[in-house]
């Protein structure tokens, strides 16, 4: 297996090639308990299709939804998931911890 084809960038790079809208999610900040470092990276194209990881699993759907919206209007956002907020509850995160993603159109 070439591990280069599960690189996001990559991924990102053959989508644009082909013509596919994508959106790249970073992990650009974490409090306490964290599945993913800082740097860790997430890829999205519009048909919903992803590659990567900003969670190990656990807010990746609502990162999903929120890339969508991304790609659609071509302006880049900052997520916040924090223990904290009902909305982490929702989504998975249940570690404790604070995460920080910034979710940017590939053009």
């Amino acid at each position: 297996m070439n591990y280069d084809e599960l690189n996001p960038i990559h991924v990102a790079n053959g989508w644009r090639e082909s013509g596919i809208e994508c959106a790249l999610a970073t992990v650009i900040n974490t409090w306490g308990s964290s599945p993913r470092p800082v740097g860790s990276q997430m890829v999205i194209n519009v048909n919903g299709n992803f590659s990567g990881s900003v969670s190990g699993g656990c807010i990746e759907t609502s990162v999903v939804s929120e890339a969508l919206e991304v790609i659609k209007f071509k302006k880049s956002k900052m997520l916040e998931y924090n223990v904290t907020n009902k909305s982490a509850w929702d989504v998975g995160l249940t570690c404790g911890g604070r995460v920080n993603v910034y979710l940017e159109p590939i053009e």
